[in-house]
């Protein structure tokens, strides 16, 4: 039986630099950081949630070197997908990341579903950061 997702792959450009931005501004905490040969396995995931870790890969093997391209490429321009963040208040966690020096794409804004703000991190990752409220599909008519 399937109890919980344990693992996301995270594409990045620089697995150390990546590791400092999750730790350092985004406040995770590094779980595993091995060299297996020419593989690299680095996990990092939230303090009060160990059970959901991101891998940071660089795009490599196993993909084939047309797909890990497509990656880099999307990682270059800033518009590769990453991962939803919840948070209690959307504005203040948006202030204190942006302090930072995380990017962001998009300020917070309401929807229909709470208030959302998109940030990037240093690869290119889009983090999309909700403040959920109740909703129903009537909310988005």
């Amino acid at each position: 039986m399937i109890t919980n997702v344990s693992l996301v792959t995270v594409y990045v450009n620089d697995i150390d630099e990546a590791k400092a931005f999750y730790t350092d501004k985004l406040g995770f905490v590094l779980k595993e950081d091995v060299n297996l040969g020419d593989f690299r396995w680095c996990t990092v995931h939230q303090a009060d949630h160990p059970e959901l870790r991101l891998a940071l890969m660089l795009p490599g093997p196993p993909l084939d070197e047309e797909a890990a391209d497509v990656i880099r490429r999307a990682l270059a321009k800033g518009s590769m997908h990453g991962f939803g963040i919840a948070t209690d208040d959307c504005h203040k966690t948006f202030q204190e990341l942006v302090a930072k020096g995380v990017e962001y794409v998009q300020e917070p804004s309401d929807r229909p579903y709470g208030v959302e703000a998109v940030l990037r991190d240093n690869s290119g990752n889009w983090l999309v950061l909700v403040e959920e409220k109740p909703y129903s599909p009537e909310d988005f008519a």
